[in-house]
């Protein structure tokens, strides 16, 4: 089992406070297929809160300690009837995530004929970061946003 400092416990518990519950625990218990999908679901979110349909607190708190235990999470709030935990997410996960950025990527434009009866013309391109291919499948760059004037001068202001 991990285990949290109180800081990085009450952290956590704040960062939980707008989660939703991603799995439920109904009346068959923790069964290995809800031990699974808390397994999936902390090393997709890494916080996360499952919600236990039983009106035994002891059997609560048993099922709360023997998640822990089994998947390695650290138990963070245990309120009534839901259980908050955490576990760091794994590499692989944040590999994944970083390889989406502003970079080099390649688009298949295809654009009918002109008079309809001929095969579409079909290109691949290679976009930067900051293009887009429009609807009409042409590439537009990403203008930087206007700001106003008088907003800039009323926020050096103050």
């Amino acid at each position: 089992m991990l285990k949290l400092s109180p800081a990085e416990r009450s952290e956590l518990r704040s960062e939980a406070h707008a989660l939703n519950p991603v799995v439920m625990i109904g009346e068959a218990g923790l069964t290995p297929s809800v031990l699974k999908e808390i397994d999936a679901s902390l090393n997709a979110h890494g916080l996360i809160k499952v919600r236990v349909f039983g009106d035994d607190r002891d059997a609560r708190i048993e099922m709360y300690e023997a998640i822990c235990e089994k998947l390695g999470a650290a138990p963070v709030q245990h309120i009534g009837k839901l259980l908050v935990m955490y576990r760091p997410k794994k590499e692989e996960v944040k590999e994944r995530n970083e390889k989406r950025g502003k970079g080099l990527r390649e688009v298949t434009i295809v654009k009918p004929s002109p008079s309809g009866t001929k095969k579409p013309t079909v290109t691949k391109v290679i976009l930067k970061g900051n293009e887009r291919v429009t609807a009409g499948g042409n590439i537009k760059r990403a203008k930087p946003r206007q700001t106003s004037i008088k907003k800039s001068s009323l926020g050096r202001s103050r």
